[in-house]
């Protein structure tokens, strides 16, 4: 089976012909995962990047006494543990299936044989950690200087921007969040979380049921952003 016609939406290989895409495509491996089923855990032995096919994925950082805190999610097209492809250390965070999930598994030994004739490839995975190491600092920045409002304002405008809806006027949120889940994304407490929640819905900008998110008005969420 070709997966080339999802591999032209991973920032990473959307430059490649079709016939790179179709080479590259022969080599990953289709795998599943149960709704809470670990990819992997913090601290394992790096073999394989991988690129979300169906489902939603969660990166999260855990402690030995049990604490999680939730730094990104993962849909469609996304892909994540590169970086210890590149530098041979183990995992950083954990990676947790939230839904039922569908992935393609690239081994480490296939990736460098494949970025050795394409070294372009690799410039742009290099890019794509860059763009999540600024979104890493800004959220480091914004924990630091932003209030709880603003803070919570940004990332629902970064889940709104990453699937296309900037400019739109109205936008539902494809993941379904628990105010856990936007506490820790936030960097707030989840009584925090709550009441910016409540604000927002009171003012218009939003509406939260059932963990379902929709921002209402995409405009004045970016004005609260800033």
């Amino acid at each position: 089976m070709s997966y080339a016609a999802l591999l032209v939406h991973v920032p990473m290989f959307s430059s490649l012909g079709p016939e790179d895409l179709e080479q590259l495509s022969a080599v990953l491996q289709p795998w599943r995962y149960s709704k809470g089923e670990v990819i992997f855990h913090q601290g394992d032995v790096a073999t394989a990047l991988y690129i979300v096919r169906k489902g939603e994925v969660s990166i999260r950082l855990s402690t030995s006494e049990g604490k999680e805190r939730l730094l990104t999610l993962l849909k469609r097209g996304d892909s994540f543990g590169e970086m210890a492809l590149l530098d041979g250390e183990p995992r950083s965070t954990d990676a947790v299936a939230r839904e039922e999930t569908s992935v393609l598994r690239l081994q480490r030994e296939d990736f460098q044989r494949f970025v050795e004739t394409r070294p372009w490839v690799a410039m742009r995975m290099l890019a794509e950690m860059s763009r999540v190491i600024r979104r890493i600092t800004r959220r480091v920045y914004d924990a630091s200087f932003l209030d709880a409002r603003s803070r919570l304002a940004r990332v629902l405008l970064d889940m709104v921007e990453e699937q296309g809806g900037a400019a739109a006027q109205e936008a539902v949120l494809a993941s379904q969040l628990t105010q856990s889940d936007l506490a820790h994304l936030c960097g707030l407490t989840r009584e925090s979380t709550n009441k910016c929640l409540r604000a927002m819905a009171r003012d218009g900008i939003l509406s939260y049921e059932d963990g379902r998110i929709t921002v209402l008005k995409v405009t004045e969420l970016r004005a609260n952003a800033d």
